[in-house]
């Protein structure tokens, strides 16, 4: 028997996964969102899809290192480099829309990151032993494909007469690794939604989105060994990247029986534990407009930090068409924000100063929150920051950076639940007993605000999140 340190490094050595067991169709490895060295970094990097759109060049550029550095690091840790680790990437990416959708094999080759559907063809004969066509039955014959996309939509005419381009809409699964528990998923993105950007609608969580080639609306369900997502999209290039971001949101790659494990080692935790295996992290699919709105967020309740948002969007969102539900804008970028004039932010000045230099700091590229940023630069730039206090910082680095490690000592909510639990109250107290959760001190977050009754610990139940909005922010 001969072990392989990724599944690049074993395609690369002639081997394929075995098509009774699949193991390519489990989720990624939750190692590298539980690593912030250059190796965990560029896997997040090449997951969300940069290789396929910037080559290598583009990977060592983000991550800071040359093109031979990367080579060497990935090659000595998984048996493979960049172009082999984005391949392996773009194949299971092509099998998931080949089994999970009605989307031509031209279609699923382009959308999957291929250069050409010769390259396509080839790779999936290689890394599965079977054609595109017959990966597609052989799929479809393993079980009923549910959530089938539609065709690309007509265009939209808008309000002000102008035409909407068309999105193609596309529905796949994601899977994820058993037990979830999704109420805090759910429950804390709809609590906090902004209106027109974000919405709870026929039981899906929807919103609009920013990527590389456009903006897209994407809607994702809770589903039986599931989440079902429908993307609707402006360009089909952009579905890897979307697919990235759906999967980091709701943490769906995490390793639940590890962390379950460890923080039911503590006799306090382990109740809590128990009663909702699988808690994962609710993160977010746009981390550089949730860092502005956790600026936002300080100090006040939910219900104000949306409406703070809302007069953002109102203000300097471009406008969108949602043929399916009733989102309006794009939350407004960093660079327009960071030109703001103070009369256009109605909010206290400390905390306008704040947003304004939070948004320059991210449109110059001086605070990076994307997939291979440095949790511990970024960190850093952000605490700098006047105005920005510790839960800032620590709720950007566990929301938007993904680091499982990141705790909110100071948190109302979470003292609170301390408190009750005869825990220490203080911040400072508090750390020390928590350094016994460490590396998942984010998921000790989530059960212990889900001891206290907020909408953010609850399923959605209706189509109005405006009504869920009581309480400070957890």
């Amino acid at each position: 028997m001969t072990f392989y340190p990724s599944a690049a490094a074993a395609q690369r050595a002639g081997y394929r996964a075995c098509k009774r067991c699949r193991p390519d169709a489990t989720p990624g490895s939750p190692a590298w969102d539980l690593r912030s060295d250059v190796v965990g970094r560029a896997m997040r990097l090449i997951a969300d899809g940069v290789v396929d759109r910037e080559g290598v060049a583009g990977l060592a550029r983000q991550l800071g290192y040359s093109e031979r550095q990367v080579e060497r690091h990935l090659a000595a840790e998984l048996g493979a480099g960049p172009l082999q680790l984005a391949r392996a990437q773009r194949a299971q990416t092509a099998r998931l829309l080949a089994e999970g959708t009605t989307l031509t094999l031209t279609e699923v080759a382009f959308a999957a990151g291929f250069s050409s559907v010769r390259t396509f063809n080839d790779t999936v004969r290689e890394v599965y032993g079977l054609t595109p066509s017959e990966l597609r039955r052989r799929g479809r014959g393993a079980r009923a494909v549910a959530h089938q996309p539609t065709a690309v939509d007509d265009p939209v005419v808008t309000r002000d007469g102008t035409v909407a381009p068309a999105l193609t809409a596309v529905a796949v699964r994601l899977p994820y690794r058993s037990p979830l528990t999704a109420d805090n998923l759910f429950g804390h993105l709809v609590a906090t939604a902004v209106p027109g950007v974000e919405e709870w609608r026929d039981g899906a969580y929807r919103a609009v989105v920013p990527l590389p080639h456009g903006p897209a609306i994407l809607a994702l369900s809770p589903a039986a060994g599931h989440i079902a997502a429908r993307l609707l999209l402006a360009d089909l290039r952009d579905l890897a990247a979307a697919i990235s971001r759906c999967r980091r949101a709701l943490d769906l790659d995490a390793d639940p029986l590890a962390v379950d494990a460890a923080l039911a080692a503590d006799p306090v935790l382990a109740p809590l534990v128990a009663a909702a295996p699988g808690r994962r992290v609710p993160r977010t699919l746009d981390p550089e407009t949730f860092a502005v709105r956790a600026v936002l967020g300080q100090q006040v309740s939910t219900a104000a930090a949306r409406t703070h948002a809302a007069r953002l969007v109102r203000a300097f969102g471009r406008q969108v068409v949602d043929p399916e539900g009733g989102l309006t804008h794009v939350f407004p970028s960093p660079r327009l924000l960071a030109g703001a004039a103070p009369d256009d932010l109605a909010m206290p000045a400390a905390r306008r100063a704040a947003v304004v230099t939070v948004a320059g700091l991210l449109a110059d590229g001086l605070l990076d929150l994307g997939p291979g940023s440095d949790w511990g630069r970024s960190r850093a730039s952000l605490g700098a920051v006047a105005g920005v206090g510790p839960w800032t910082v620590e709720t950007v680095a566990m929301r938007a950076l993904g680091d499982p490690d990141a705790f909110v000592p100071t948190d109302l909510g979470v003292r609170t639940a301390a408190a009750a639990l005869a825990l220490p109250a203080s911040p400072a107290g508090l750390a020390r007993r928590a350094r016994r959760w460490q590396p998942w001190r984010a998921y000790a977050v989530q059960h212990l605000w889900a001891t206290g009754d907020h909408p953010v610990n609850a399923m959605p139940t209706d189509d109005r999140p405006s009504a869920r909005t009581k309480g400070k922010n957890p």
